[in-house]
């Protein structure tokens, strides 16, 4: 049976994610994803998850709580765009995920932009270690979803293929826009 975008997401997280790998999670929520690569890395390895509302830090720290799995994850109160702020000049990550859109049960105005999204996507190619991989699952059913998934897709198809992969996994014969993966997966260094 084919797998959904967030069960897709997962596999293929699983598949380059190792015991004391460093990732990033660029929108925490509600901190499933956050909590899934808490798991994979270990306490040996670390997450870094970005989110600019209050309640999703706080719905996310009391998830890694409950599990005691937050020794290894750091939680940043700020956009994904500012990524670099966390991350070394030369420091690689094996894997970042990102669910576009809007905090689940929260305010439907408060969502993604293409353009922090965009930048954060460029710094983490920079980042990224050889066959490593950014997920981007892309909601396009709410207002400005369209136009983000529109431009964070003309990004991704000009990245350059002697460097990166890039897939799109998407159902096209649902109803109410089902969620698209991206995955992007770095071939070598540049």
């Amino acid at each position: 049976m084919l797998k959904s975008a967030l069960h897709f997401s997962h596999q293929l997280l699983t598949e380059v994610v190792h015991e004391g790998d460093h990732v990033i999670d660029a929108t925490m929520g509600n901190g499933h994803d956050t909590l899934f690569l808490a798991e994979l890395v270990g306490i040996k390895g670390q997450v870094d998850a970005f989110d600019i509302q209050e309640q999703a830090l706080q719905n996310t720290s009391e998830r890694l709580t409950s599990a005691q799995a937050n020794k290894q994850v750091q939680l940043h109160l700020k956009s994904h765009e500012f990524v670099n702020t966390v991350l070394q000049p030369n420091q690689t990550i094996q894997a970042a995920v990102f669910n576009l859109g809007y905090l689940p049960s929260g305010d439907k105005n408060i969502i993604t932009q293409s353009k922090s999204t965009i930048r954060s996507i460029e710094i983490l190619c920079e980042h990224l270690a050889p066959k490593g991989r950014i997920i981007v699952v892309l909601y396009s059913g709410h207002d400005g979803g369209k136009l983000e998934k529109q431009q964070v897709l003309d990004f991704v198809t000009d990245l350059p293929q002697e460097l990166f992969s890039v897939l799109m996994y998407q159902f096209i014969n649902q109803k109410n826009e089902p969620p698209a993966l991206l995955c992007i997966e770095r071939k070598k260094t540049s």
